[in-house]
């Protein structure tokens, strides 16, 4: 006799957590995520549906395969793992379990899901991020994100925390986690950001203002 798991039909989707690098599309026109352990090859949208790592033909999650979404039932369980050296750099997602999924002890592994919101942690200089630039890593078409803040951009590439989102669509909410910088006094997630955005787009002229005033000085001494 074969053993069938027992099904669950909830009235509503599950809710679960897990970490991922939040990645920008070469061309600028896309926002998704890459995991961090198996599918970090395979970066996925906002809403998307999981597939096999392997390349295999069978639907996710497969009982015989490791395939899948995965992620933990406790957000305190998904920020322990950001704890680690590798991890660091990685944001806090909140995300909605759907399609089939396989329940275990501290978590789901899943054929699709929905991403709510992402936090990203601090620069890494301490202070409260603004934006989300060039960490120096990428995949194929993608380029690897991590948070900074308005003065550590620069010129690197980069985009807004709410310009990611509206790149990632499906109403995903980026927010910025706690920093050694003063928080918003208002404590108004749109005012933060407005804050964040006016902040990154100050960096960038005080940037470009010193690129050319170096040209300047270039060509008066040309």
């Amino acid at each position: 006799m074969r053993l069938r798991l027992p099904e669950e039909r909830p009235t509503e989707p599950p809710t679960g957590y897990k970490i991922a690098h939040p990645v920008l599309s070469q061309d600028g026109t896309r926002a998704g995520f890459t995991g961090v352990s198996l599918g970090g090859a395979l970066p996925y949208g906002v809403l998307d549906e999981a597939r096999c790592v392997y390349g295999l033909r069978h639907r996710t999650p497969h009982r015989r395969c490791d395939c899948g979404f995965h992620c933990v039932h406790d957000r305190e369980t998904a920020e322990a793992l950001l704890s680690t050296t590798e991890h660091r750099a990685a944001a806090l997602l909140e995300v909605t379990v759907l399609g089939a999924y396989i329940r275990f002890e501290r978590g789901f592994r899943h054929a699709r899901q929905r991403v709510r919101t992402a936090t990203v942690g601090p620069c890494a200089c301490g202070a409260v991020a603004a934006a989300l630039a060039d960490a120096g890593w990428g995949r194929p078409g993608w380029c690897g994100l991590a948070a900074a803040c308005a003065g550590c951009v620069r010129g690197r590439r980069s985009v807004s925390l709410a310009g990611f989102a509206r790149l990632a669509g499906g109403g995903l909410r980026v927010r910025a986690g706690s920093g050694s910088a003063p928080a918003d006094p208002a404590g108004g997630l749109g005012v933060s950001e407005l804050v964040a955005e006016a902040a990154l787009l100050q960096a960038r002229l005080d940037w470009f203002q010193t690129q050319l005033a170096r040209l300047d000085e270039n060509g008066e001494r040309g």
